[in-house]
């Protein structure tokens, strides 16, 4: 039951450093309504999946996974030397669905 309030704690974290370095040190117009909306880390440490959403539509998303895919080795780079852990975890990068789901929902019900 330890390691999974590790994973949480490291979660959040992650989620909160990998926010600003998404909005204050990547400079790259991919990320301009990029927002990182969670973060689930395996108990044992070794895979984090950052969940994001972006405005647009799908272009948008299209080019914000670019973005991540070519600003992967930055952001770890930089967590890792933010976050002390003895190692850092295998970053991937999602699309947070959830957000577009709850939508379509929301659009059915008004139909109804």
């Amino acid at each position: 039951m330890k390691s999974y309030l590790r994973a949480d704690k490291v979660g959040k974290t992650i989620q909160r450093r990998v926010s600003e370095i998404v909005q204050n040190e990547v400079r790259d117009p991919r990320f301009e309504m990029v927002t990182v909306t969670g973060v689930d880390v395996s108990p044992d440490l070794s895979v984090a999946q950052i969940y994001y959403i972006t405005g647009g539509g799908e272009k948008n998303r299209q080019e914000a996974r670019a973005g991540f895919q070519s600003a992967a080795g930055f952001i770890k780079k930089t967590l890792a030397a933010n976050i002390r852990l003895k190692y850092m975890p295998e970053i991937r990068f999602c699309y947070d669905e959830s957000i577009d789901y709850g939508e379509r929902i929301d659009r059915l019900l008004e139909k109804l």
